[in-house]
């Protein structure tokens, strides 16, 4: 193991301009449609379909299509999304179509890790770690079947840089769920879809904090001069979420305490490589998305330069086989021995996570006991939050020992009548006077 660490890092300091330069000017291999959609210039209104194309599907009843459109970023530049969107065949009632918005977990950062990629991507939800996934990567849409049956368009974006261009901005919350809303925005804006004003988003882990962030985008929804305007969203699934600003213990004013935020983050991603594969991501993500970050404000040099090489080209799964072969155990040796520049990383973390504002309607949070992956504390303290705001949340403790990748499916009866219910305008309970 040390041979092999010690060789892979000799190799890393002889070529590292030569990675480096590798992971610049290479790039991953897409299908025609993506190729031509990182062509395209994020021109138009939030929402506005720029290219489309049929996708075949078994859904019964149902018809599909492949959509890029334009979408913009926690600081307001404009981008382009891809995504996924699934209707029912036949004519659709005068008041249109409710939408029921996916926002997927993780799937990568290169360019080839949108889940609509696939070669069937229009069915129910397929998970790379059970049984029965027969893919790279996860892709579908959960409980997509009984929406449809219902009456319901579904769509589901990549999110920007899985399949467009531009560079990821993985779990940076404020993104991801303006990407949700654009979706959206899409699907209400393309007749074929019959879609109405009415709108549900659901997401599990990194769209499970996109959720959260989109609940409290009050301003954006009610933005005009859209492909779209006026949707009205009822209701905000969020499945093992994530929350970096409701769990940071308090906003930092100087780098001591900025660099204790930055090491308590570290921890909580740094107990196997799996879960350090996304740490890096994040990282690697919240640079792009700030551009005065660097990498090796964090991570040393040959660390930084390998961790580019790496999440650039690789979608999770294969980032952290490829991080495991490399380093192996000796994973946190990529890490400074403290980091610099703390106060900006911290502060970039907290303004890219979710909006301390009110949501604009009811959320529920589902969360599993055995959840290793994101710590179910976030949601917790996500509630206590909100609730003080005056929002509705509810938190609900699936039955079991449900763990990150079981609670899509574990939730899945739960939160579909719920869904039915929010879209159908029945009386909620304040789920804040509950327990949770």
């Amino acid at each position: 193991m040390r041979m092999r660490n010690r060789l892979a890092a000799m190799f890393l300091c002889a070529v590292g301009s030569c990675v480096a330069a590798a992971a610049a000017s290479a790039d991953v291999s897409l299908p025609p449609f993506y190729e031509a959609a990182s062509a395209l210039k994020a021109d138009g209104n939030l929402g506005t379909v720029l290219k489309s194309e049929p996708v075949a599907t078994r859904i019964p009843g149902a018809k599909a299509w492949r959509i890029v459109y334009v979408s913009s970023d926690a600081a307001g530049r404009k981008t382009l999304s891809t995504g996924l969107v699934v209707a029912p065949d036949g004519p659709a009632p005068k008041e249109g179509r409710p939408v029921i918005a996916w926002a997927h977990g993780t799937t990568g950062t290169a360019q080839n890790c949108g889940p609509s990629q696939v070669p069937d991507p229009a069915q129910a939800l397929n998970q790379y770690f059970l049984v029965g996934g027969n893919s790279w990567t996860d892709y579908g849409l959960p409980s997509v079947e009984t929406f449809v049956k219902d009456g319901y368009v579904v769509v589901a974006t990549d999110y920007q840089g899985l399949g467009a261009g531009g560079k990821h901005q993985y779990s940076i919350a404020a993104t991801n769920g303006r990407d949700v809303i654009n979706s959206v925005r899409a699907a209400a804006s393309m007749s074929e879809t019959g879609a109405g004003k009415k709108a549900v988003v659901y997401g599990w882990s990194q769209g499970g904090g996109a959720t959260l962030a989109a609940a409290s985008l009050s301003d954006y929804i009610a933005e005009p001069g859209t492909a779209a305007d006026g949707i009205e969203f009822v209701g905000f699934v969020a499945l093992a979420p994530d929350d970096v600003a409701a769990a940071a213990p308090s906003v930092p004013t100087d780098e001591a305490s900025a660099e204790k935020v930055i090491a308590g983050l570290t921890a909580s991603f740094s107990d196997n490589v799996f879960n350090f594969t996304h740490f890096i991501m994040f990282m690697w993500a919240t640079e792009a998305a700030f551009p005065d970050l660097k990498l090796t404000d964090l991570f040393t040099e040959d660390g930084a330069t390998m961790i580019d090489a790496i999440v650039s080209q690789k979608c999770v799964h294969v980032t952290s086989d490829t991080l495991n072969y490399a380093v192996g155990a000796d994973y946190k040796t990529l890490l400074r021995a403290a980091p610099t520049n703390a106060l900006a990383w911290s502060n970039a973390l907290i303004k890219g996570s979710v909006e301390p504002v009110k949501p604009v309607a009811p959320v529920i949070i589902y969360w599993g006991t055995h959840d290793t992956v994101v710590p179910p504390v976030m949601g917790e303290l996500y509630r206590k939050q909100m609730c003080g705001l005056g929002g509705n949340i509810t938190r609900v403790q699936l039955d079991g020992e449900q763990t990150h990748f079981s609670t899509p499916g574990a939730s899945a009866p739960l939160y579909v009548p719920w869904i039915q219910d929010r879209i159908a305008g029945k009386a909620i309970e304040d789920g804040c006077k509950s327990g949770g």
